[in-house]
């Protein structure tokens, strides 16, 4: 037995990590499932959909603040025009974020998408074109958390090397400043 083991990192925030996996694995499940036990397609569009809408809150709202730091959303000015916003904690907090809160946060979402693409294939093998409607829905839920954390991200880390570059360039003017001041 080896007496200096790694340690093993847990989720820092289980609960978040929980319920962002579990509406995600509820609206699929109630998708998949529905399919043997119930008849109904006004039924299984109003649960699926209202389980990924679900999803979609929790993701948006909660998970993607905690588990990762970010959150964005989207608005539109006076003049129609849609306008996407960004936040994002500072570099310091988000360097501390939970490695495996973070994985599984991005995991979890791109694979979501692609389960719901795969449904729509089978959907579409099977002649199944209504049922298209509830997983064009959901997937559409899915794929905007997707676009919204993705270019939360690319705008964080331009925050972070704007941030850097600057720390830089001000460091340098000082050490330069006070280089020719001792002169």
């Amino acid at each position: 037995m080896d007496p200096i083991q790694p340690a093993v990192e847990n989720y820092a925030n289980p609960k978040t990590c929980l319920f962002h996996v579990l509406f995600k694995g509820a609206a699929l499940a109630f998708y998949i499932l529905s399919a043997l036990f119930i008849d109904s397609f006004v039924i299984i569009f109003v649960v699926t959909v209202f389980l990924a809408a679900l999803d979609f809150w929790v993701v948006k709202n909660v998970s993607g603040r905690i588990l990762v730091g970010l959150r964005w959303w989207n608005e539109i000015n006076e003049e129609g025009e849609s306008i996407w916003k960004f936040e994002c904690l500072d570099q310091e907090s988000l360097a501390r974020m939970n490695k495996k809160d973070s994985w599984l946060f991005w995991w979890t979402l791109y694979l979501t998408a692609v389960a719901w693409i795969f449904l729509a294939i089978f959907s579409l093998l099977r002649f199944q074109a209504d049922y298209l409607l509830v997983i064009g829905v959901c997937l559409t839920l899915s794929i905007a958390n997707i676009v919204g954390f993705t270019k939360c991200r690319k705008d964080a880390k331009k925050q972070i090397q704007q941030f850097a570059s600057q720390t830089i360039a001000s460091h340098f003017t000082s050490s330069l400043q006070s280089a020719f001041s001792v002169v």
